[in-house]
């Protein structure tokens, strides 16, 4: 017997279970045990018809990802063989219904897309998301796809990886029938009716022809250029799709294996993949267990109803948890919750909410003048302004009310935890919760662990950062911790260029090219050219050592109270949409602060531009990785693509540098961190730096 797929008769129906905790993925003996209890099922007399179903909470969610980066990295992997798997399943004279509950992804659905007919559970979600490991569907999903949902559905499911709801799926023909009840019960009741099994293959119905579909091919390559910029797998998708229209089923499903051979051997593939393995590796945590204690995270208190404070209310009462929202004065709490209406009414425009649904989130947010029932909080959140005697002052009063339980957050983005800890009588509870603005947006939670937080209240950020469906990573604590403590050398080198002859815009322009989301002027205006100096106050970056050049243009700007988006000027000008656009006034600054300062002025490539700012980035993040601020490199890639819009495609900038090389990088930046030249000079890799050091 296999111990991965079970076989039964019951009632005149072979029901095949597929019981591979925890997602069902197509593992080694896995699809071997569904070949064999089909055969099974075909030569049992007594079977009419056969259901297969998961067990647990999901049908088969996909692939087993660790046999693809196997196969991404060139080692030997054990990749399911599938298509023979998938003919036998289609080629069976008895009718095979496909029972769906759960997450039916990637293998999972070309599994379930062989079927004859396919019962999914309302709750039940389906889609093809491989462009998020940076390849495509390798067995058949992109030939079967489009010949039940059409060539335009397809498309959209596979260029943009996202999954579809049950309703939706049996609205575009995906599935057959929809149950509220007992999944099993319904196949089994839908397999004794279904009468003669109807092969996804010989469906051509909706295929069209390639002249025909031509505006769809393009409109699918729009689609890929917009919501995954630069990336290779959503146009290799497009392309296996058009073979599927184009070609006979078999001659296509060769064509879609060729071009999936192509993507997994890609860099982008290696890239994402690493993405995908980076954000699940975050949790691991030396000393911190799983049989760690966790604090129950019900109700948050919050001060500081601004921006981040209103963000992390509104990304709490998302999830469920009962929000104290707190402010010393009546305008800024009316501003707060109006601000966060105005946030809920956009989601509700888009459909991402209901009306319904936002006012039971608005329901969980209660805003107050004073420190009211913050003794009962679970956790008590400072997002005040980024002053270290502001947040002092708020830690001494919140220790002096909170309950021995409760764990006390900062939002800071660059000041000491230690410091802030030390006017309490509690510094074990106190630990950075570096939340990204728009906090109810963006994925990503530093939490900073200061030198006497415990494990259990680390252990309990993690889990409240995972209960707000983000993505927290350890960070430790230095002057801006590590995100923006390698936004310092990256905004000082875009800076030092424009000092000798780029333009922000150039700049900003071969940053976005590159496939940053913002470039790096853009941000410093959306974030705050006035809240950038305090910070450099704060830490003291305004005073230069001897020897070490400063940026000078920044600190003019401020002095003009040219403060970027909120004042409508900065490094840009800015109308009421928002939008930067060059300012001669601005260059003229720039031009003649360069001449009395005598640097000399040259032309800068784009590639140029690219190694004087990502480089610096690296760098520093070779410098905080050996000091053991960042745990893993491939914590700080999850941090850059999670908070500060690096491209998911090239794997961070740790993972940019191995796929570049880092001899080459180290021979580029002056001086190279010391880990970064060894690494250079031994020929190994961050990748490896994480594989020696786990």
């Amino acid at each position: 017997m296999n111990p991965l797929v079970r076989y039964e008769v019951q009632d005149g129906i072979a029901v095949i279970t597929i019981d591979n905790p925890p997602v069902n993925a197509l593992s080694p003996g896995v699809p071997e045990g569904l070949a064999e209890s089909v055969a099974s099922a075909n030569a049992d007399d007594s079977v009419k018809a056969i259901v297969v179903i998961g067990a647990g909470r999901t049908f088969i969610a996909g692939a087993d990802i660790k046999e693809l980066e196997f196969a991404a990295w060139g080692q030997p992997a054990k990749l399911p063989a599938l298509h023979e798997l998938l003919a036998a399943i289609e080629d069976s004279p008895k009718p095979v219904v496909m029972a769906l509950h759960g997450t039916t992804f990637g293998g999972g659905l070309e599994v379930a897309m062989s079927g004859h007919y396919r019962v999914a559970s309302r709750s039940g979600a389906m889609g093809q998301p491989e462009v998020n490991l940076g390849i495509i569907p390798g067995a058949e999903g992109t030939q079967r796809l489009p010949r039940l949902v059409g060539v335009e559905k397809a498309i959209e499911m596979c260029v943009t990886g996202k999954p579809i709801t049950a309703p939706d799926a049996l609205a575009c023909g995906l599935i057959d029938s929809i149950t509220d009840g007992d999944l099993l019960k319904a196949a089994k009741a839908f397999a004794r009716d279904a009468g003669a099994p109807v092969k996804t293959r010989a469906r051509n119905g909706k295929l069209g022809s390639p002249d025909a579909n031509a505006p769809l091919y393009a409109n699918g390559r729009a689609l890929a250029a917009k919501v995954r910029r630069g990336a290779l797998a959503p146009l290799k998708a497009v392309e296996a799709i058009e073979a599927a229209v184009a070609l006979p089923f078999a001659e296509g499903c060769k064509r879609e294996r060729e071009l999936f051979a192509e993507c997994v051997a890609s860099d982008q593939a290696r890239a994402l993949i690493h993405v995908f393995f980076a954000e699940r590796g975050v949790a691991k945590i030396p000393g911190v267990g799983k049989d760690t204690p966790v604090r129950p995270l019900e109700r948050v208190a919050i001060i500081g109803a601004g921006t981040m404070g209103g963000g992390i209310a509104m990304a709490c009462a998302n999830a469920g948890i009962s929000v104290l929202l707190r402010d010393t004065e009546q305008a800024a709490i009316d501003r707060g919750i109006e601000t966060i209406r105005k946030n809920y009414d956009v989601s509700v425009k888009r459909g991402r909410f209901t009306p319904e649904g936002v006012a039971e989130r608005m329901a969980r947010i209660h805003p107050q003048l004073d420190y009211a029932g913050f003794d009962s909080a679970d956790a008590i959140i400072e997002a005040a302004f980024e002053n270290m005697a502001i947040k002092k002052q708020i830690f001494a009063e919140i220790d002096a009310i909170a309950s021995p339980a409760c764990i006390l957050g900062t939002n800071t983005s660059t000041l000491s935890i230690d410091e802030i800890a030390s006017v309490t009588k509690r510094p074990e509870s106190v630990v950075g919760l570096h939340f990204f603005s728009p906090a109810n947006v963006m994925r990503l939670v530093e939490i900073v662990r200061g030198k006497a937080t415990s494990n259990e209240v680390l252990a309990s950020a993690m889990a409240f950062a995972k209960k707000l469906n983000k993505v927290g990573v350890v960070a430790g604590n230095c002057p801006g911790f590590i995100g923006n403590r390698m936004m310092f050398p990256y905004m000082y080198a875009a800076q030092f260029l424009v000092e000798e002859g780029a333009t922000p815009e150039q700049v900003d322009k071969a940053l976005t090219n590159f496939g940053m989301a913002m470039g790096i002027f853009a941000v410093d205006d959306m974030a705050g050219i006035d809240v950038a100096w305090r910070v450099r106050k704060e830490l003291g970056h305004d005073v230069p050592k001897p020897g070490e050049r400063k940026p000078m243009v920044q600190d003019r700007l401020f002095e003009m109270g040219r403060y970027g988006q909120k004042t409508g000027r900065g490094w840009y000008l800015y109308g009421d949409d928002r939008k930067p656009s060059p300012d001669p006034e601005v260059t003229a600054l720039i031009r003649k602060m360069a001449a009395d300062a005598n640097i000399p002025q040259r032309t800068f490539t784009d590639s140029e531009i690219i190694e004087r700012t990502i480089y610096a980035l690296i760098n520093e993040g070779a410098r905080i990785l050996e000091e053991g601020y960042a745990l893993r490199a491939a914590d700080i890639d999850t941090i850059y693509i999670n908070g500060y819009g690096f491209p998911a495609r090239l794997g961070g900038p740790m993972m940019f540098a191995d796929q570049t090389g880092l001899a080459k990088i180290a021979a580029s930046v002056t001086p190279p961190a010391p880990l970064l030249a060894r690494l250079a000079a031994e020929g190994k890799t961050f990748r490896e730096y994480d594989q020696e050091h786990a």
